[in-house]
């Protein structure tokens, strides 16, 4: 344990002396079998709520301004639940690193919230964020790519999350050079930095463990951690990670935008209908098709195909002979599904970003949502032409192009205007970890099938180039595992079981030394496919086989298998 000057009380609040020195008086005496001895300073309400109060003026931070928020215990729900246990009292720390002004006249800083609690298990946890970034996202509730953990913050974690250097959801941030940077890595290490250093302020102690876990873009910044920062994380979960995204998966996006509306039925003044290029029957009609082909490869037919390395699908066999009726696709819609899920390539047939695996989750509300969207006007509201089109223009382009129509993106020429960005943003090229690796660090990466924007592939492809450059599968298992959900979209959705404890799985990991060859996995009663199904998700190459017998409802009818 490092003290900076146990009298100076800038870096240990008075309420923790007694707890600290008894540490350190244990750890000088030998106590506890002659091991060093940590305990968490026990806090009443009172001081607890001075200390938070305290933090504001005595933390010391350098160019950051705090505000902080105390949370008697038994007032307050993980999130916006109304019912079910109350979280434990804590702090709420919300800071301002760095303001200034931007080259584009707009006031930038890195914000962050950290939740501090009393009851604290010496444990910190990272939130990862998503989309454009420009929020902070609530401390008391785990990851999206962690639903089933119950909240850290009401577990003894303390837990922060940052807006990652910009305010708003919108990439218009992307016209100021420092926030680019701020998005990319810079927001991050300030932020674990920070927290770090308020964590020791309150508790007298920097973390005895710290955890990562974020999907999405939240997936980018674990793995930018596990690269630019080794040191910082003990386990990091990397879910559906953005590796590629101002690179391969945004031209990808762009690809599957024009291919899908350019088969689009049209209005009454001749312009396209995005959503409307597949009927939900239609998406109905190919998981099930891709069902029939792929799902009894692994032992049982129950609408989840486990088995992925088994399935081969090609939409030419839902080609209605004549004009469209009935349960058959048209020729134009069996065309753009080749094309989407085989991938964008330029015109010399060089691939641009891997395909779509396939699987029948493309039925799922989040594959719609992405690829395709709800609105029935020409105004489409797909987060391919919003939320992707966005970044692309504003901040994977460089210089960025605000102007551009997306639907004219040259896959020739357009690509080597996001090059630039990539090679500071994007993840996919560290395929050996070899620092993180060396200091024990542990990750999991964990992707959905069905992911409209982030292939299930992608993953793959990276998971099985670090281990051809670490000794192999095996070897590469003891500190790396890959896990796939059959049927989830992104980082949550779809018919799956998308409900399970990755943060559990960390922390078993690290502290225990229990390496997870299985997570358990379930869909929520509410499920509109599968109501508290359960299953294993099994460690990359193994899938989860049915044993022959028992209810395909229970995962204990379940193994983890190769084959």
């Amino acid at each position: 344990m490092q003290i900076k000057n146990i009298k100076d009380d800038r870096w240990a609040p008075r309420a923790v002396m007694p707890a600290l020195l008894l540490s350190l008086l244990l750890a000088a005496c030998g106590g506890n079998g002659g091991r060093r001895l940590v305990t968490a300073p026990v806090f009443d309400a009172k001081t607890a709520a001075a200390a938070c109060t305290d933090m504001v003026t005595r933390a010391g931070l350098n160019a950051t301004t705090l505000t902080t928020r105390y949370v008697a215990e038994g007032t307050r729900r993980p999130g916006t639940l109304t019912t079910g246990p109350f979280l434990p009292g804590h702090c709420v720390v919300t800071g301002s690193i760095d303001p200034r002004t931007g080259a584009d006249g707009k006031p930038y800083a890195i914000g962050f919230q950290l939740s501090l609690p009393d009851n604290w298990n010496g444990r910190f946890l990272y939130l990862g964020g998503g989309g454009n970034d420009g929020t902070l996202r609530d401390t008391s509730l785990s990851s999206s790519i962690s639903g089933g953990t119950p909240s850290p913050l009401g577990q003894g974690f303390a837990v922060v999350s940052t807006d990652a250097g910009h305010s708003g959801t919108s990439a218009s941030f992307g016209a100021d050079p420092q926030a680019r940077i701020d998005h990319a890595y810079n927001a991050h290490d300030k932020t674990a930095m920070a927290a770090k250093e308020l964590i020791n302020w309150r508790y007298g102690r920097k973390p005895d463990h710290s955890y990562f876990s974020g999907c999405s873009g939240g997936g980018r910044q674990g793995m930018m951690f596990s690269q630019r920062f080794p040191d910082y994380f003990d386990a990091i979960t990397a879910g559906a990670p953005a590796m590629r995204v101002s690179s391969g998966a945004t031209v990808a996006a762009m690809w599957n935008y024009i291919k899908f509306n350019a088969i689009a039925p049209r209005d009454t003044g001749g312009h396209r209908i995005l959503s409307q290029a597949f009927s939900n029957a239609d998406l109905n009609l190919v998981a099930g098709a891709v069902n029939a082909a792929c799902d009894a490869a692994d032992g049982v037919a129950d609408g989840m195909v486990n088995n992925i390395r088994a399935c081969s699908f090609d939409p030419a066999v839902l080609q209605c002979t004549g004009a469209k009726a009935g349960n058959c696709l048209s020729s134009d819609q069996v065309g753009a599904l080749k094309g989407v899920f085989d991938g964008p390539h330029n015109s010399s047939g060089q691939a641009l970003y891997a395909g779509q695996p396939w699987d029948p989750g493309v039925r799922g509300a989040g594959w719609r949502s992405w690829m395709l969207g709800t609105s029935t006007k020409a105004t489409p509201n797909s987060n391919d032409s919003l939320l992707m089109s966005d970044a692309l223009v504003n901040e994977f382009f460089t210089p960025p192009d605000p102007g551009f129509n997306v639907l004219n993106f040259n896959f020739d020429t357009d690509p080597a205007r996001m090059a630039a960005f990539s090679a500071v943003y994007d993840t996919y090229a560290d395929d050996r970890l070899a620092a993180y690796k060396a200091r024990g660090g542990k990750i999991l990466f964990i992707h959905g099938m069905s992911d409209p924007i982030f292939s299930a592939r992608d993953t793959l492809d990276y998971y099985q180039r670090l281990a051809a450059n670490n000794g192999g599968m095996d070897a590469t298992q003891n500190f790396a595992r890959a896990f796939l959900v059959p049927g989830m979209n992104h980082c949550s959705g779809g018919p799956a079981t998308d409900t399970f404890d990755s943060v559990q799985a960390m922390v078993d990991w690290v502290e225990k030394g229990i390496a997870p060859d299985s997570i358990s996995a379930r869909a929520l009663p509410t499920s509109t496919d599968f109501p508290n199904r359960n299953r294993p998700l099994c460690a990359y190459p193994k899938f989860a086989r049915y044993r022959g017998s028992g209810s395909i409802e229970d995962a204990s009818s379940f193994v983890c298998s190769e084959g």
